[in-house]
């Protein structure tokens, strides 16, 4: 087998990059004004319906936009070359966060369909926390992903939290809070700050993927309402992104960073703010020990994802 070279992406990577995941979308569908679900070539989608079947790789434009903003800071791009062709991709995010998770690096969308690559990415993210001294490496896996869960095991990782996702009313409540829209993106405000709502993969990845303003230039993300608030409920500090729902305008997904565990005041201020905001049904990912914080009242929907982490 010929070998394998893994270096940090380009943006001449784009189109390649680009290419890859879309190998992987069997059928180009859009729904028409009717409500109903129709075959479509790619060529003919806008670039929001193609991002509509898996975010910016689904074009080179978003492409170009999200690995372009990688390159500047935010993460790690990184590509894995067989026969001078890109056979695989991965992103790597440096998150500090209290522990479990800890100084880490934290990879995300890996890409390819030959396990030999596949473990080629890994093996270089591994090698880039040593050098960058971070503790661990970590990687979020879908539930019952056996092939994911082997590969991850072949590292040595072991599951280290399970991430939940459960709906929650959204309800006034008698709390004094001040909430106002926060636009500074700069990542060094959560720095060491727990993630104890939304946290699907890293914190450091989710702030980087939701509060700068990144896709906006998209008119169809521009009009979904979606919020970057600051809020203070008795002395305790929070940033939070809401977003509605895209086909349930009535529910909204729910980001938070804290620099303490869910503080009870920071839950019920987001609570009362989605409910003035007219939202009703609040969709979380939480872990097992949040999810003891929410209580009764929060209701898992039975989907879950591990996160994996091996120490560097």
């Amino acid at each position: 087998m010929a070998e394998i070279h893994v270096r940090a992406a380009l943006l001449d990577d784009t189109q390649a990059i680009s290419t890859l995941f879309r190998s992987g979308i069997p059928v180009w569908q859009r729904i028409d004004i009717a409500g109903q679900v129709q075959d479509v070539p790619y060529d003919q989608l806008s670039i929001y319906e193609r991002w509509l079947h898996g975010g910016p790789w689904m074009s080179v434009e978003t492409g170009a936009l999200h690995v372009s903003h990688l390159l500047r800071g935010a993460g790690l791009p990184i590509v894995a070359v067989l026969d001078d062709l890109i056979a695989g991709y991965a992103e790597a995010y440096h998150s500090a966060e209290p522990a479990p998770f800890g100084d880490h690096l934290h990879l995300a969308n890996l890409t390819s369909r030959d396990p030999a690559v596949r473990e080629a990415l890994v093996r270089y993210v591994l090698e880039q926390a040593s050098v960058s001294a971070c503790q661990r490496v970590t990687v979020s896996s879908i539930a019952h992903d056996d092939q994911a869960s082997q590969l991850h095991r072949l590292f040595g990782m072991q599951p280290l939290a399970r991430i939940h996702r459960v709906n929650l009313s959204a309800k006034t409540g008698q709390v004094f809070y001040q909430s106002t829209e926060h636009a500074s993106a700069n990542p060094a405000q959560i720095n060491s700050w727990h993630m104890p709502l939304g946290r699907w993969e890293s914190a450091r990845q989710h702030w980087e993927t939701l509060w700068p303003r990144t896709w906006v230039v998209m008119p169809e993300i521009r009009q979904r309402p979606a919020k970057r608030l600051y809020l203070t409920a008795a002395g305790q500090d929070a940033y939070v992104f809401v977003r509605q729902q895209l086909y349930a305008p009535r529910s909204a997904e729910v980001f938070c960073w804290t620099p303490k565990p869910l503080p009870g005041q920071i839950l019920s201020a987001i609570r009362d703010w989605s409910h003035r905001e007219g939202y009703r049904t609040l969709v979380l990912g939480v872990t097992d020990s949040t999810l003891k914080i929410l209580g009764a009242e929060a209701e898992p929907d039975g989907y879950y994802q591990d996160i994996y982490a091996v120490d560097v």
